[in-house]
């Protein structure tokens, strides 16, 4: 179990689902986690659920921690870090899962000897499922970088990532739920257009989905392979394939994905 007091500002999905990964996997006792939301109610509401620390202040929180998670938007990331830069401890580990902020920006306003982490979750993380970059800065040792790939490893997958590869993060893990759901959800409307239930269309595109990912995460085999095992000649899988790839579907992706990765790099530079 983690012998380390966590706190959280900001207490949206994201973080909540961090806390739920956590304490659900028992890495860390409730009674080391720390929240301050914007939200009295917010805090009151996750103490009562878990067990944890509604935190009084910002302030009294930032004194008391030993790994500081900013989990608020970006705009107003670097100013309340900057406002609190003073009060942590030497040894805090500051770990951020705002988009668009680099480390260096992050330690422009913390101090450059501190100890940073930028992490970059998706939204299955709600669901137990995340996929999550961890890049953390040359101060960081590997004890401490271990403890976060735990913790983010509570609610789904983790992995070290250099900083330049963030912009492919953001495409491929970061926004790319949406991209999928485009797809379930058009898998649906064609499943309808042929005469099924919309729930169950629903359900049936959406565990299609699920499973053949998890082909692809548990078989070792290349998703072409996979793709191959499922068309047979002359069939009907090979027919939509045909279709597809008529339609620029791989083309579209990449191009989608590129266009996302760019928007990535513009905003780190805003």
């Amino acid at each position: 179990m983690l012998n380390k007091k966590v706190g959280f500002i900001g207490c949206g999905n994201m973080a909540k689902a961090i806390i739920n990964g956590m304490i659900a996997s028992r890495i860390i006792a409730p009674e080391n986690v720390w929240v301050f939301d914007r939200k009295p109610e917010t805090n009151q509401a996750m103490a009562e659920k878990y067990g944890l620390h509604a935190a009084e202040s910002l302030e009294s929180m930032a004194r008391e921690v030993d790994i500081l998670v900013g989990a608020i938007k970006p705009n107003v990331m670097l100013k309340l870090l900057g406002s609190i830069a003073g009060l942590l401890k030497k040894e805090t580990l500051v770990v951020s899962i705002a988009a668009g902020i680099t480390l260096d920006a992050l330690a422009t306003v913390l101090g450059h000897d501190r100890k940073i982490i930028r992490v970059m979750p998706n939204t299955p993380a709600l669901v137990g499922t995340g996929m999550t970059s961890v890049t953390p800065n040359v101060l960081v040792n590997e004890e401490e970088t271990d403890i976060i790939l735990q913790v983010f490893r509570s609610f789904g997958k983790a992995e070290l990532v250099s900083e330049y590869l963030i912009h492919s993060v953001v495409g491929v893990s970061g926004s790319a739920p949406a991209y999928v759901f485009m797809m379930i959800e058009a898998m649906a409307d064609a499943a309808v257009l042929g005469g099924m239930p919309r729930k169950q269309a629903y359900e049936f595109a959406a565990q299609t989905v699920k499973g053949a990912a998890q082909m692809v995460l548990e078989t070792d085999q290349h998703p072409a392979q996979l793709k191959d095992s499922v068309c047979s000649p002359g069939g009907t899988t090979i027919e939509a394939v045909k279709t597809l790839e008529s339609k620029g579907f791989r083309a579209a992706i990449m191009e989608a994905m590129q266009k996302c990765m760019e928007k990535s790099e513009q905003l780190s530079k805003a």
